[in-house]
């Protein structure tokens, strides 16, 4: 009976959405691809993360990008990127840490998505990413204080986002049913003219 409940309330999920993606947006290590591959292969969805789309598209890494053409260079192609893969949903959209900042690709976002902000705190985050060498805004003499710049610097935006959902270290599976939960509620609500008034909500 769980199964077939899961089932249903994907099944409704998809079919509220009409032609929307749903986006996930986040600072570097809140698990953006790992939980929206999850989630697209619940609900039956298409997954693209958009740094790979990028790499795609330029046949190079983003590190190479940010060495060789700088960050503005980047974000500009970034968002071109977005939009192209907004215009083909709907899909679960991973993106780049920076990408939600940037107020066209949130209008776009806004307009053909439901943006799901990942939200964790420094202490999580800094133990993901100081385990891997491929994010170039954090190589700094003092990566941690970077990290909690991003922090302040971000969230603020973040926060705009559709729906926020708390992460932290536990099974993905944990995190994706909140994400399922906080979604159906939001989409319910949409659906029904009751605007957003979760506590998952903006």
């Amino acid at each position: 009976m769980a199964a077939e409940a899961a089932t249903f309330q994907a099944e409704d999920i998809v079919a509220r959405l009409g032609g929307r993606s749903i986006v996930f947006v986040g600072l570097m290590g809140a698990g953006k691809t790992a939980i929206g591959r999850k989630l697209a292969t619940l609900l039956g969805l298409p997954f693209v993360d958009s740094d790979h789309e990028i790499e795609e598209v330029s046949r190079m890494t983003v590190p190479e990008l940010f060495e060789r053409y700088g960050e503005p260079e980047f974000r500009a192609l970034e968002q071109r990127v977005i939009h192209r893969v907004l215009e083909s949903g709907p899909q679960v959209l991973s993106t780049g840490g920076g990408a939600f900042m940037n107020a066209q690709t949130r209008a776009w976002i806004g307009e053909q998505a439901v943006s799901i902000w990942l939200k964790a705190d420094v202490d999580v985050l800094f133990a993901r990413v100081a385990k891997k060498q491929n994010r170039p805004l954090l190589k700094t003499d003092d990566p941690r204080a970077t990290l909690e710049r991003l922090m302040h610097d971000r969230y603020p935006v973040y926060a705009l986002a559709d729906l926020t959902v708390p992460t932290r270290d536990e099974r993905k599976e944990v995190i994706v049913g909140e994400v399922i939960d906080a979604l159906a509620a939001y989409l319910t609500h949409k659906s029904d003219g009751k605007g957003q008034g979760d506590e998952h909500g903006r």
